[in-house]
């Protein structure tokens, strides 16, 4: 992209002043969790694990920050650690960590869909700003392997996501996890095969069909006569259907729809000045405080929706006074989600591409 036309772009937008190169929440993070193999370490287990995802978002991050060598070292590890070496050949398990023996290996070979999925949109996105090739090819054979293995046709639904190989086709229907579906990066997806285009559509109705009160759930179940079982609580996993929500490009189809009808979060937000930890998504009864992450999540929706302004600020001198601990793995990666975004890091376009300043400025 041209910088006349990233500039303008930007000045469209309700947006801060253009952040500086470096990115400090990014090298905290790095810090605090990064081994300098390239391992994220989640110190909340006591089996110091890492996870698909922690490695997949590391690497979206590295790139939002122009951080070729973190990128590279966390791609190394998680290929030659979770992948046996290929990503193109083997999806990547979920979970490696120390076992009871003592030894370092993998724990649970299942892979996780959505970190396939963020594994992949961050290779294609690197190959295409970086100029790549190699990534860009490893992304669309990581992408394709994804499909073949994740992708399954459902009554009512049409084309569903499963969350990993096993453990998700039960005989009465599907687990599925609706935070495993970013719209911006099915939106990416799409420009690769028309598959992923059927898939974007499907999201949308699971978004709707599965929170009626407008509030995510964790899990559904979709049943094999085309039904959806609504799930009851929305905490940990249900706080990304609100943040992949709101850094959704304005122009993405079905966008505004999505943001009104999960709206009730937003207002019981506003009424209690946190997010509830957890939430019952069909009676809306909520219980406990939500913690520093879940106001960094809800940041870009405040921000989409007008009247939620004075929240959107609450919310960030929630994070600015009472900030997550630096090693606190998942609270963190909200942290730069959420924050990443206000500061303008980044951005998705409609067709999912990932837009940043230093494209033009900070090579």
């Amino acid at each position: 992209m041209k910088a006349p036309l990233m500039v303008l772009l930007w000045l469209l937008l309700p947006l801060p002043a253009w952040p500086d190169c470096d990115w400090p929440l990014w090298q905290q993070y790095k810090a605090a969790m990064m081994s300098k193999d390239g391992r994220i370490i989640d110190y909340s287990s006591p089996q110091a694990i890492t996870t698909s995802e922690g490695q997949s978002y590391a690497l979206f991050f590295a790139l939002v920050a122009n951080d070729k060598a973190a990128f590279e070292r966390v791609l190394r590890w998680t290929q030659n650690n979770l992948a046996g070496g290929d990503l193109s050949t083997r999806l990547p398990a979920w979970q490696w960590g120390q076992g009871e023996d003592g030894d370092w290996r993998i724990l649970d070979g299942n892979n996780a869909a959505d970190s396939d999925l963020w594994i992949a949109y961050s290779l294609l996105e690197a190959g295409r700003l970086w100029q790549q090739p190699e990534y860009r090819r490893l992304g669309r054979e990581l992408l394709w392997r994804s499909a073949a293995q994740s992708l399954r046709m459902m009554p009512g639904l049409g084309l569903g996501l499963l969350p990993g190989n096993t453990g998700f086709d039960k005989p009465r229907g599907w687990m599925l996890n609706p935070s495993y579906l970013p719209l911006p990066l099915l939106a990416r997806f799409g420009g690769e095969a028309a598959v992923w285009q059927d898939l974007a559509i499907s999201t949308r109705r699971l978004l709707l069909n599965t929170a009626p009160a407008g509030l995510a759930p964790d899990w559904v179940m979709w049943s094999v006569d085309g039904q959806s079982g609504l799930g009851e609580i929305g905490s940990y996993d249900a706080i990304r259907v609100y943040l992949w929500l709101g850094l959704s490009a304005p122009d993405t189809p079905g966008r505004d729809e999505l943001l009104a009808h999960y709206t009730p979060m937003l207002a019981m937000t506003r009424q209690a000045g946190v997010p509830p930890e957890r939430v019952n998504a069909v009676t809306g009864h909520t219980e406990g405080v939500g913690p520093a992450g879940f106001s960094a999540a809800l940041l870009p929706m405040l921000a989409a929706i007008p009247g939620f302004e004075a929240e959107q600020a609450r919310q960030r001198e929630r994070l600015r006074t009472r900030p997550p601990a630096p090693e606190a793995y998942y609270d963190r990666s909200l942290l730069l989600f959420g924050l990443g975004w206000e500061e303008q890091r980044y951005r998705f376009d409609k067709k999912g591409r990932l837009l940043v300043p230093w494209e033009d400025s900070c090579e």
